[in-house]
C-alpha cells in the first residue's frame, strides 16, 4: 500500500514515470449507457422477462441467460471476463461497494464525456448541445507532447464528439457519424462507401462501421493513443429495446476482442498497450421503468465502472474490496500511463494509483535513490 501512495505523491508532484512504465499505446473504448448492473451480473431477469421491452424472448433468452449471476455476465461479456478478468482488473461492483461514479451531478453524455476526458466535472456542461468545449482534454493533451503528436485518433459513433473534444482546437485526427474516411487506403474507402449506404436504425452509422473504420485506421497508421467511443447501447436503451441492448452490448465485446487480438500480433503494440474499457453515465435500475432513461433525476445513472488490461496494470481480476474512485480520474491515469502529468487550464483530478503495478513503482523509487 505505501508503494501505491507513493505513486500518487509522484505522478501529483509532476514526475514522469516514462522510463519505468512499459506501456508506449493507450487504447480508450467507451460503452454509451453501458449499465454496471449487465456489466457484473449479465442480463437482468425482470427486463428479460418484460414483453415491453424484450420482444424477441426465446433468442435472447437463449443467448444470454444463465441461473449463474457469474456465468451470465460471461456469456453478455465474453472478452471482459475471460481475458481483461484474468489479465487485469475490473472496477465497480456495488455489491461489493467497489463504487466507481460521475462526479458531474448531471449524468448524461456530454457532461460524463468532458469529465471522462478533461478530469474536470464542470458544472457549465449541462447539455448536449453541439458546443465547442472550452475544456482541454488528455487527448489533445497528448497531442502536444513529443512523439505523440499526429499519433492521437478518435473513431465515434455520435456526431456531437468533434465539440466534445474539440477538433477544431485539439488537432486530433477525430472521424465521427458519417465523416467521410478521406485515405488513399482501400479499405478506408470501402468503409466510408459503406457507411452512407447502409441502414442506420438509430439515426447514425451502426457502430461496426465505427468499429471498422477505427480499426483500419489503426493498420494503416499506427496511432499510440486511440479512442473509439461506441453508442447503441445507449440509443437501444433509450427506445426501451432491451434485446437490442443486450445484443450491441455483446457485439461491443466482440469488436473489442477483435482489436485487442490484432494488437498482440504487432511488435509495435504487443506488451506496450493499455486497454480501458468504461462508460460515460449508467442508468436506471431501482425502478425497473426507468432502466431506458438517466439524469440527475435518476439517481442510480451516476454509478458507473471501468475495466483495465495493460503492461504495467497487476493482474488482481475484479476488484472485490470496498472503495470509491470517480470518473474523472481516468483523463490523468490515461497521461500517467503514458509517463505524463496531465496538465491543463483547469483543475484535473489525481490518477488511479492501484492501476500501476508494484514493479513500476518500486523501479521509480530506485531511480529517485540513485539521484
Amino acid at each position: 500500500m505505501k508503494f501505491i501512495c507513493f505513486l500518487s505523491l509522484l505522478l501529483m508532484s509532476g514526475l514522469q514515470i516514462k522510463a519505468q512504465n512499459k506501456t508506449e499505446n493507450i487504447v480508450i473504448v467507451t460503452l454509451d449507457g453501458m449499465r454496471w448492473q449487465e456489466v457484473f451480473g449479465g442480463a437482468d431477469k425482470a427486463l428479460l422477462k418484460d414483453k415491453r421491452f424484450t420482444k424477441e424472448y426465446v433468442s435472447t433468452y437463449r443467448s444470454f441467460w444463465n441461473d449463474s449471476a457469474n456465468e451470465r455476465r460471461k456469456k453478455l461479456f465474453p472478452f471482459l471476463w475471460s481475458v481483461v478478468a484474468k489479465q487485469g482488473q475490473i472496477y465497480g461492483n456495488r455489491n461489493y461497494e467497489n463504487n466507481v461514479n460521475n462526479a458531474n451531478p448531471y449524468y448524461f453524455s456530454y457532461p460524463g464525456y468532458n469529465e471522462l476526458f478533461t478530469g474536470y466535472p464542470d458544472l457549465a456542461v449541462r447539455s448536449n448541445n453541439k458546443i465547442l468545449n472550452k475544456n482541454e482534454n488528455v487527448l489533445e493533451f497528448m497531442n502536444k507532447q513529443e512523439n505523440y503528436k499526429g499519433k492521437v485518433a478518435a473513431f465515434a459513433t455520435w456526431d456531437v464528439f468533434p465539440f466534445i473534444l474539440n477538433q477544431k482546437r485539439s488537432g486530433i485526427y477525430l472521424n465521427a457519424d458519417i465523416d467521410s474516411l478521406k485515405f488513399s487506403n482501400s479499405n478506408l474507402r470501402l468503409i466510408n462507401d459503406m457507411q452512407f449506404l447502409t441502414a442506420k436504425p438509430i439515426d447514425v452509422r451502426p457502430d461496426i462501421m465505427t468499429y471498422f473504420a477505427a480499426r483500419e485506421y489503426w493498420k494503416a497508421y499506427q496511432p499510440k493513443v486511440l479512442y473509439i467511443a461506441f453508442d447503441e447501447t445507449d440509443d437501444f436503451a433509450h427506445g426501451g429495446e432491451y434485446d437490442q441492448y443486450l445484443k450491441s452490448a455483446y457485439a461491443e465485446d466482440r469488436m473489442i476482442e477483435n482489436l485487442w487480438n490484432l494488437i498482440q500480433t504487432s511488435p509495435q503494440y504487443k506488451n506496450k498497450t493499455t486497454l480501458i474499457i468504461t462508460c460515460d453515465h449508467g442508468r436506471g435500475d431501482i425502478n425497473k421503468d426507468n432502466w431506458t432513461d438517466h439524469g440527475d433525476n435518476i439517481k442510480e445513472s451516476g454509478q458507473i465502472w471501468f475495466a483495465v488490461i495493460g503492461p504495467d496494470t497487476a493482474p488482481l481480476g475484479e476488484i472485490k474490496t470496498a472503495g470509491q474512485l470517480y470518473q474523472k480520474q481516468i483523463a490523468s491515469t490515461i497521461a500517467a500511463f503514458l509517463g505524463f502529468e496531465f496538465k491543463s487550464n483547469h483543475t484535473v483530478a489525481e490518477p488511479i494509483a492501484s492501476l500501476f503495478s508494484k514493479p513500476a513503482i518500486e523501479a521509480t523509487v530506485a531511480a529517485l535513490n540513485d539521484k
